[in-house]
Protein backbone atom coordinates (compact mmCIF):
# COMPACT_ATOMS: atom_id res chain seq x y z
CA UNK A 1 0.00 0.00 0.00
CA UNK A 2 1.32 3.44 -0.93
CA UNK A 3 0.75 6.28 1.51
CA UNK A 4 1.60 9.98 1.01
CA UNK A 5 2.52 12.08 4.02
CA UNK A 6 2.84 15.89 3.73
CA UNK A 7 6.30 17.27 4.51
CA UNK A 8 6.17 19.88 7.27
CA UNK A 9 9.14 21.90 6.05
CA UNK A 10 11.01 20.83 2.89
CA UNK A 11 14.66 21.76 3.15
CA UNK A 12 16.41 24.11 0.72
CA UNK A 13 18.22 21.15 -0.85
CA UNK A 14 14.89 19.72 -1.98
CA UNK A 15 13.39 23.05 -3.01
CA UNK A 16 16.33 24.22 -5.11
CA UNK A 17 17.77 20.85 -6.07
CA UNK A 18 14.65 19.42 -7.71
CA UNK A 19 14.64 21.76 -10.77
CA UNK A 20 18.37 21.16 -11.34
CA UNK A 21 17.92 17.40 -11.04
CA UNK A 22 14.89 17.53 -13.32
CA UNK A 23 16.80 19.38 -16.05
CA UNK A 24 19.70 16.93 -15.75
CA UNK A 25 17.44 13.87 -16.00
CA UNK A 26 15.64 15.36 -19.02
CA UNK A 27 18.91 15.93 -20.85
CA UNK A 28 20.09 12.38 -20.05
CA UNK A 29 16.76 10.91 -21.21
CA UNK A 30 17.24 12.68 -24.54
CA UNK A 31 19.85 10.01 -25.28
CA UNK A 32 17.00 7.55 -25.96
CA UNK A 33 15.47 9.35 -28.98
CA UNK A 34 18.97 10.24 -30.17
CA UNK A 35 19.93 6.56 -30.13
CA UNK A 36 16.70 5.59 -31.90
CA UNK A 37 17.49 8.17 -34.59
CA UNK A 38 20.90 6.57 -35.08
CA UNK A 39 22.80 9.69 -34.00
CA UNK A 40 26.18 9.54 -32.22
CA UNK A 41 25.07 10.40 -28.70
CA UNK A 42 28.31 11.86 -27.32
CA UNK A 43 28.86 13.92 -30.46
CA UNK A 44 25.25 15.14 -30.38
CA UNK A 45 25.59 16.36 -26.80
CA UNK A 46 28.87 18.07 -27.69
CA UNK A 47 27.24 19.82 -30.63
CA UNK A 48 24.37 21.01 -28.40
CA UNK A 49 26.79 22.51 -25.90
CA UNK A 50 28.98 24.15 -28.54
CA UNK A 51 25.89 25.38 -30.38
CA UNK A 52 24.77 27.32 -27.30
CA UNK A 53 28.10 28.23 -25.66
CA UNK A 54 30.85 27.46 -28.17
CA UNK A 55 31.48 31.04 -29.29
CA UNK A 56 30.57 34.63 -28.51
CA UNK A 57 28.06 34.56 -31.36
CA UNK A 58 26.35 31.36 -30.21
CA UNK A 59 26.16 32.60 -26.62
CA UNK A 60 24.74 35.93 -27.78
CA UNK A 61 22.09 34.06 -29.79
CA UNK A 62 21.20 32.03 -26.71
CA UNK A 63 20.83 35.22 -24.67
CA UNK A 64 18.73 36.77 -27.43
CA UNK A 65 16.41 33.76 -27.31
CA UNK A 66 16.35 33.88 -23.48
CA UNK A 67 15.23 37.53 -23.31
CA UNK A 68 11.54 37.03 -24.26
CA UNK A 69 11.50 33.75 -22.33
CA UNK A 70 12.48 35.56 -19.13
CA UNK A 71 9.70 38.10 -19.62
CA UNK A 72 6.96 35.58 -20.50
CA UNK A 73 8.23 33.34 -17.69
CA UNK A 74 7.82 36.23 -15.25
CA UNK A 75 4.35 36.90 -16.67
CA UNK A 76 3.30 33.32 -15.97
CA UNK A 77 5.05 33.19 -12.57
CA UNK A 78 3.31 36.24 -11.07
CA UNK A 79 -0.08 35.18 -12.45
CA UNK A 80 0.19 31.59 -11.26
CA UNK A 81 1.36 32.83 -7.85
CA UNK A 82 -2.10 34.38 -7.42
CA UNK A 83 -3.87 31.36 -8.98
CA UNK A 84 -4.69 33.42 -12.08
CA UNK A 85 -4.11 30.89 -14.85
CA UNK A 86 -2.90 33.14 -17.63
CA UNK A 87 -2.52 30.98 -20.76
CA UNK A 88 -2.70 34.05 -23.00
CA UNK A 89 0.85 35.39 -22.84
CA UNK A 90 1.29 34.64 -26.55
CA UNK A 91 -1.57 36.95 -27.47
CA UNK A 92 -0.42 39.57 -24.97
CA UNK A 93 3.06 39.42 -26.52
CA UNK A 94 1.64 40.12 -29.98
CA UNK A 95 -0.55 42.96 -28.69
CA UNK A 96 2.46 44.51 -26.99
CA UNK A 97 4.47 44.18 -30.19
CA UNK A 98 1.68 45.73 -32.26
CA UNK A 99 1.29 48.66 -29.88
CA UNK A 100 5.07 49.23 -29.95
CA UNK A 101 5.06 49.28 -33.75
CA UNK A 102 2.02 51.55 -33.85
CA UNK A 103 3.76 54.28 -31.85
CA UNK A 104 7.37 53.49 -32.79
CA UNK A 105 7.27 53.33 -36.57
CA UNK A 106 7.25 57.07 -37.16
CA UNK A 107 3.82 58.22 -35.95
CA UNK A 108 5.67 60.21 -33.34
CA UNK A 109 9.35 61.02 -33.32
CA UNK A 110 11.87 62.05 -30.73
CA UNK A 111 15.22 61.17 -29.21
CA UNK A 112 15.92 57.66 -27.92
CA UNK A 113 15.47 58.64 -24.29
CA UNK A 114 11.88 59.56 -25.15
CA UNK A 115 10.96 56.97 -27.77
CA UNK A 116 12.25 53.85 -26.01
CA UNK A 117 10.14 54.50 -22.86
CA UNK A 118 7.18 55.35 -25.09
CA UNK A 119 7.24 52.03 -26.95
CA UNK A 120 7.79 50.14 -23.68
CA UNK A 121 4.83 51.83 -21.98
CA UNK A 122 2.59 51.33 -25.03
CA UNK A 123 3.48 47.65 -25.29
CA UNK A 124 3.05 46.94 -21.60
CA UNK A 125 -0.28 48.79 -21.48
CA UNK A 126 -1.60 46.79 -24.44
CA UNK A 127 -0.54 43.51 -22.89
CA UNK A 128 -2.03 44.46 -19.53
CA UNK A 129 -5.39 45.37 -21.05
CA UNK A 130 -5.49 42.01 -22.79
CA UNK A 131 -5.47 40.22 -19.43
CA UNK A 132 -7.50 42.63 -17.33
CA UNK A 133 -10.64 41.81 -19.33
CA UNK A 134 -10.55 38.03 -18.69
CA UNK A 135 -9.61 38.72 -15.06
CA UNK A 136 -12.73 40.86 -14.55
CA UNK A 137 -14.82 38.12 -16.15
CA UNK A 138 -13.28 35.65 -13.68
CA UNK A 139 -13.77 37.77 -10.56
CA UNK A 140 -17.21 39.16 -11.43
CA UNK A 141 -18.89 36.34 -13.33
CA UNK A 142 -16.78 33.28 -12.53
CA UNK A 143 -15.73 32.76 -16.16
CA UNK A 144 -12.80 30.34 -16.49
CA UNK A 145 -9.74 32.41 -17.43
CA UNK A 146 -7.97 29.39 -18.92
CA UNK A 147 -10.56 29.30 -21.70
CA UNK A 148 -10.79 33.05 -22.28
CA UNK A 149 -7.04 33.72 -22.30
CA UNK A 150 -6.31 30.71 -24.50
CA UNK A 151 -8.94 31.64 -27.08
CA UNK A 152 -7.80 35.26 -27.09
CA UNK A 153 -4.42 34.07 -28.40
CA UNK A 154 -6.04 33.02 -31.67
CA UNK A 155 -8.23 36.12 -31.85
CA UNK A 156 -5.22 38.39 -31.39
CA UNK A 157 -3.19 36.58 -34.02
CA UNK A 158 -6.01 36.96 -36.54
CA UNK A 159 -6.31 40.64 -35.61
CA UNK A 160 -2.57 41.11 -36.12
CA UNK A 161 -2.83 39.44 -39.53
CA UNK A 162 -5.64 41.81 -40.46
CA UNK A 163 -3.66 44.86 -39.34
CA UNK A 164 -0.57 43.71 -41.24
CA UNK A 165 -2.68 43.54 -44.39
CA UNK A 166 -4.18 46.94 -43.65
CA UNK A 167 -3.30 49.89 -41.44
CA UNK A 168 0.13 48.66 -40.31
CA UNK A 169 1.31 47.19 -43.62
CA UNK A 170 4.69 48.36 -44.85
CA UNK A 171 4.25 49.70 -48.43
CA UNK A 172 7.89 48.77 -49.11
CA UNK A 173 7.51 45.12 -48.05
CA UNK A 174 7.01 43.80 -51.60
CA UNK A 175 3.66 42.31 -50.64
CA UNK A 176 4.88 40.47 -47.55
CA UNK A 177 2.57 40.86 -44.52
CA UNK A 178 4.78 42.86 -42.19
CA UNK A 179 4.68 46.26 -40.52
CA UNK A 180 6.78 49.30 -41.16
CA UNK A 181 10.08 49.08 -39.28
CA UNK A 182 10.59 50.67 -35.90
CA UNK A 183 12.48 53.94 -36.28
CA UNK A 184 16.09 54.07 -35.09
CA UNK A 185 15.35 56.25 -32.07
CA UNK A 186 12.78 53.69 -30.80
CA UNK A 187 14.99 50.64 -31.40
CA UNK A 188 16.75 48.91 -28.50
CA UNK A 189 20.53 49.38 -28.72
CA UNK A 190 22.66 46.26 -29.15
CA UNK A 191 24.83 45.16 -26.25
CA UNK A 192 27.55 43.72 -28.48
CA UNK A 193 28.69 44.99 -31.86
CA UNK A 194 27.42 42.92 -34.82
CA UNK A 195 25.36 40.75 -32.44
CA UNK A 196 21.58 40.60 -32.00
CA UNK A 197 21.55 40.62 -28.18
CA UNK A 198 20.18 43.98 -27.03
CA UNK A 199 19.24 45.96 -23.91
CA UNK A 200 16.02 43.99 -23.70
CA UNK A 201 18.12 41.42 -21.85
CA UNK A 202 19.07 44.00 -19.22
CA UNK A 203 15.43 45.07 -18.94
CA UNK A 204 14.39 41.44 -18.47
CA UNK A 205 16.99 40.83 -15.75
CA UNK A 206 16.04 44.03 -13.92
CA UNK A 207 12.37 43.05 -14.19
CA UNK A 208 13.10 39.68 -12.57
CA UNK A 209 14.93 41.24 -9.63
CA UNK A 210 12.28 43.95 -9.22
CA UNK A 211 9.47 41.39 -9.29
CA UNK A 212 11.24 39.22 -6.69
CA UNK A 213 11.55 42.22 -4.36
CA UNK A 214 7.95 43.24 -5.07
CA UNK A 215 6.55 39.81 -4.22
CA UNK A 216 8.67 39.25 -1.10
CA UNK A 217 9.06 42.73 0.38
CA UNK A 218 5.92 44.77 -0.31
CA UNK A 219 2.38 44.79 1.05
CA UNK A 220 1.02 44.26 -2.46
CA UNK A 221 3.25 41.23 -2.83
CA UNK A 222 1.99 39.84 0.47
CA UNK A 223 -1.60 40.31 -0.69
CA UNK A 224 -0.84 38.51 -3.96
CA UNK A 225 0.66 35.58 -2.08
CA UNK A 226 -2.27 35.55 0.35
CA UNK A 227 -4.85 35.49 -2.44
CA UNK A 228 -2.93 32.70 -4.14
CA UNK A 229 -2.78 30.59 -0.99
CA UNK A 230 -6.42 31.03 0.01
CA UNK A 231 -8.62 33.64 -1.66
CA UNK A 232 -11.51 33.13 0.79
CA UNK A 233 -9.28 33.63 3.83
CA UNK A 234 -7.64 36.66 2.21
CA UNK A 235 -11.05 38.20 1.57
CA UNK A 236 -12.13 37.49 5.15
CA UNK A 237 -9.02 39.28 6.44
CA UNK A 238 -9.90 42.44 4.51
CA UNK A 239 -7.89 42.01 1.29
CA UNK A 240 -9.75 43.01 -1.86
CA UNK A 241 -9.42 39.92 -4.04
CA UNK A 242 -10.70 41.72 -7.14
CA UNK A 243 -8.22 44.60 -6.85
CA UNK A 244 -5.37 42.19 -6.16
CA UNK A 245 -6.25 40.08 -9.19
CA UNK A 246 -6.44 43.17 -11.42
CA UNK A 247 -3.00 44.22 -10.18
CA UNK A 248 -1.67 40.75 -10.98
CA UNK A 249 -3.30 40.89 -14.42
CA UNK A 250 -1.69 44.27 -15.14
CA UNK A 251 1.74 42.97 -14.10
CA UNK A 252 1.44 39.65 -15.93
CA UNK A 253 -0.02 41.06 -19.13
CA UNK A 254 2.41 43.98 -19.04
CA UNK A 255 5.42 41.68 -18.80
CA UNK A 256 4.16 39.56 -21.69
CA UNK A 257 3.59 42.74 -23.70
CA UNK A 258 7.12 43.84 -22.87
CA UNK A 259 8.38 40.59 -24.39
CA UNK A 260 6.68 41.63 -27.63
CA UNK A 261 8.29 45.06 -27.43
CA UNK A 262 11.73 43.51 -26.99
CA UNK A 263 11.22 41.42 -30.13
CA UNK A 264 10.06 44.20 -32.45
CA UNK A 265 12.25 46.97 -31.03
CA UNK A 266 15.28 44.82 -30.32
CA UNK A 267 15.52 41.63 -32.37
CA UNK A 268 13.37 41.90 -35.51
CA UNK A 269 12.77 45.61 -35.99
CA UNK A 270 9.27 45.05 -37.37
CA UNK A 271 6.11 43.07 -36.69
CA UNK A 272 5.22 39.90 -38.60
CA UNK A 273 2.95 36.98 -37.85
CA UNK A 274 5.95 34.72 -37.21
CA UNK A 275 7.38 37.08 -34.59
CA UNK A 276 7.07 34.50 -31.82
CA UNK A 277 7.79 30.77 -32.18
CA UNK A 278 5.68 30.20 -29.08
CA UNK A 279 7.40 32.31 -26.43
CA UNK A 280 4.11 32.85 -24.60
CA UNK A 281 3.48 29.12 -24.18
CA UNK A 282 7.16 28.39 -23.44
CA UNK A 283 6.99 31.01 -20.67
CA UNK A 284 4.61 28.71 -18.79
CA UNK A 285 7.22 25.96 -18.89
CA UNK A 286 9.91 28.43 -17.78
CA UNK A 287 7.80 29.53 -14.80
CA UNK A 288 7.05 25.96 -13.76
CA UNK A 289 10.69 24.93 -14.03
CA UNK A 290 11.53 27.90 -11.79
CA UNK A 291 8.79 26.90 -9.31
CA UNK A 292 7.31 30.40 -9.82
CA UNK A 293 10.44 32.10 -8.46
CA UNK A 294 11.26 35.34 -10.35
CA UNK A 295 15.00 34.80 -9.87
CA UNK A 296 14.63 31.15 -10.78
CA UNK A 297 12.95 32.24 -14.02
CA UNK A 298 16.29 33.65 -15.18
CA UNK A 299 18.03 30.29 -14.76
CA UNK A 300 15.19 28.27 -16.30
CA UNK A 301 14.91 30.66 -19.27
CA UNK A 302 18.64 30.31 -19.91
CA UNK A 303 18.28 26.53 -19.75
CA UNK A 304 15.35 26.46 -22.19
CA UNK A 305 17.04 28.93 -24.55
CA UNK A 306 20.29 26.95 -24.53
CA UNK A 307 18.40 23.74 -25.31
CA UNK A 308 16.60 25.35 -28.25
CA UNK A 309 19.69 27.05 -29.69
CA UNK A 310 21.90 24.00 -29.07
CA UNK A 311 19.37 21.62 -30.63
CA UNK A 312 19.09 23.85 -33.73
CA UNK A 313 22.88 23.71 -34.15
CA UNK A 314 22.97 19.95 -33.58
CA UNK A 315 20.17 19.27 -36.06
CA UNK A 316 22.02 21.14 -38.81
CA UNK A 317 25.25 19.26 -38.09
CA UNK A 318 24.05 15.64 -37.86
CA UNK A 319 20.57 15.74 -39.38
CA UNK A 320 18.57 15.06 -36.22
CA UNK A 321 15.25 16.88 -35.91
CA UNK A 322 15.41 20.08 -33.86
CA UNK A 323 12.11 19.00 -32.28
CA UNK A 324 14.35 17.13 -29.86
CA UNK A 325 14.54 20.47 -28.00
CA UNK A 326 10.78 20.43 -27.42
CA UNK A 327 11.07 16.86 -26.15
CA UNK A 328 13.83 17.79 -23.68
CA UNK A 329 11.89 20.81 -22.37
CA UNK A 330 8.71 18.73 -22.03
CA UNK A 331 10.56 15.99 -20.13
CA UNK A 332 12.15 18.61 -17.87
CA UNK A 333 8.71 20.01 -17.05
CA UNK A 334 7.36 16.52 -16.32
CA UNK A 335 10.33 15.79 -14.06
CA UNK A 336 9.82 19.09 -12.21
CA UNK A 337 6.14 18.35 -11.64
CA UNK A 338 6.95 14.90 -10.27
CA UNK A 339 9.80 16.34 -8.21
CA UNK A 340 7.53 19.09 -6.89
CA UNK A 341 5.04 16.50 -5.70
CA UNK A 342 7.80 14.52 -3.97
CA UNK A 343 9.05 17.76 -2.40
CA UNK A 344 5.66 18.34 -0.76
CA UNK A 345 4.95 14.71 0.18
CA UNK A 346 6.84 11.75 1.57
CA UNK A 347 6.05 8.41 -0.02
CA UNK A 348 5.63 5.42 2.30
CA UNK A 349 5.26 1.84 1.14
CA UNK A 350 3.32 -0.04 3.81
CA UNK A 351 3.55 -3.81 3.77
CA UNK A 352 0.58 -5.72 5.02
CA UNK A 353 1.23 -9.11 6.47
CA UNK A 354 -0.89 -11.89 5.02
CA UNK A 355 -2.01 -14.72 7.37
CA UNK A 356 -3.26 -17.98 6.01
Amino acid sequence: MIRFEPRSNPGPLLVYGVPVLAATIAILLAAIPLALAGAPIIEAYGLMISGAFGSVFSTSEMLTRATPLILTGLAAAIAFRAKLWNIGAEGQLYMGAMAAVAVGSGVIDGPSWVMIPVVIIAGMAAGALMLIGPTLLKTRLGVDEVVTTLLLNFIVLLFVQMMLEGALKDPMSMGWPQSEPVIDSAAFPALLERMRVHIGLIIALVSAVALAIFVKRTIWGFEIRAVGENAAAAKFSGISVTKTMILVAALSGGLAGLAGVSEVAGTRGYLATDLSPGYGYAGIVVAMLARLSPIGVIASALFVASVFVGADSMSRAIGVSSYLADLIVAMALLCVLIGGFLTRFKVHFDRKSVHG
